[in-house]
């Protein structure tokens, strides 16, 4: 089981401890290194600037999202990023949610999983050296009745990996069928079939093995021994999570809880929270809720929870280590402590 580090924000007052972070996990040997795109920054240009800074470890974003980039451009951004790293870097895509796309990025959410697929379709056919001439539902191109015209990036093939953060059944399904990796959160190793199921299906229906997905999940490590103090710390996270990530209408992660068994939980947290009641939603959250998803105690019991999502088959580890703050020897050595106790697994 491989491991994967979170830079968090890149900013000019941190961006030394961000490059002394991405080095000290390489000497570690963490597998990859992913850059998010969230509210405050892109996830490309970090990137480009840890390039010259590493050697070994792959570049990744976690995620580029589909909407604020046109199919052509996420595709030369990740030839560039290609380059630049010497063949590490790896594309990871997703469709955010309605709140940001539409709120941030002015763009509907429209056939999220469709603009998702073709996106993928297009920029693969860009690595693949191929002029571009694509009719889909999203995208037309060249666009129809205009002066456009089929053109082909100046760019020799690429082989450059694509992961996909998706958490909906379908979208499930066509991560399975057709990504190098899967990049999931709200997971539980306890109930694994949430996703897994999904993922499965769409790999035999694709007519391939569910063991060619780099199957990367989210997870937030906590060593210590006040578990319960652990556990009610999280759990406005958690509350954020069920009512905070997405609308009242369309929230992947309390789908995702819910299809783990915690239905009447999640909705409860969802409607508290929905209310501006964000104590009570947070103390509404069972405890089962962290523990469940997340991998917190002691040394002996945070190995054995990390064993239990290799026994799911998960073949990498994102690792979340807030609990050891921000950025800096307490997390380093949080990060030291986790790889040694994977590599006894």
């Amino acid at each position: 089981m491989k491991l994967a580090i979170e830079l968090g924000g890149t900013r000019q007052g941190t961006l030394g401890l961000t490059v002394e972070w991405v080095q000290i996990a390489e000497r570690l040997g963490v597998d990859m290194a992913f850059s998010a795109e969230a509210w405050w920054s892109d996830a490309a240009t970090p990137l480009a600037y840890l390039a010259d800074k590493t050697e070994r470890i792959k570049l990744a974003t976690g995620i580029m999202q589909v909407t604020a980039r046109t199919p052509a451009m996420t595709a030369m951004t990740a030839l560039t990023l290609h380059d630049l790293t010497g063949g590490r870097f790896v594309l990871g895509l997703g469709a955010s949610g309605p709140q940001v796309v539409e709120g941030l990025h002015g763009v509907r959410y429209k056939m999220p999983l469709t603009r998702l697929r073709e996106t993928v379709d297009i920029c693969r056919m860009i690595f693949a050296g191929e002029k571009v001439r694509y009719e889909g539902k999203v995208f037309q191109l060249p666009l129809p009745d205009s002066e456009g015209k089929s053109i082909g990036i100046a760019h020799e093939p690429a082989e450059i990996p694509i992961y996909l953060a998706t958490l909906g059944p379908n979208a499930l399904r066509f991560t399975g069928a057709s990504a190098n990796g899967w990049l999931g959160t709200s997971f539980s190793p306890d109930h694994p079939e949430a996703h897994m199921d999904f993922l499965q299906s769409g790999a035999a229906d694709s007519g391939r093995s569910l063991n060619e997905v780099d199957l990367c999940v989210s997870v937030r490590v906590e060593i210590g021994e006040n578990v319960e103090e652990m556990i009610e710390r999280r759990k406005s996270g958690v509350a954020f999570n069920m009512g905070g990530m997405g609308s009242a209408t369309t929230n992947f992660y309390n789908d995702a809880f819910k299809r783990a068994g915690y239905e009447d939980d999640a909705r409860a947290i969802q409607s508290l929270w929905l209310e501006g009641k964000r104590e009570a939603a947070a103390k509404r959250v069972p405890d089962a809720m962290v523990t469940e998803f997340q991998a917190l105690g002691t040394r002996e019991m945070v190995q054995e929870r990390l064993r239990k999502y290799r026994d799911v088959g998960i073949t990498t580890l994102k690792l979340g280590l807030d609990s050891a703050g921000p950025v800096g020897p307490k997390r380093y050595e949080l990060l030291e402590n986790i790889v040694d106790l994977v590599e006894d697994i």
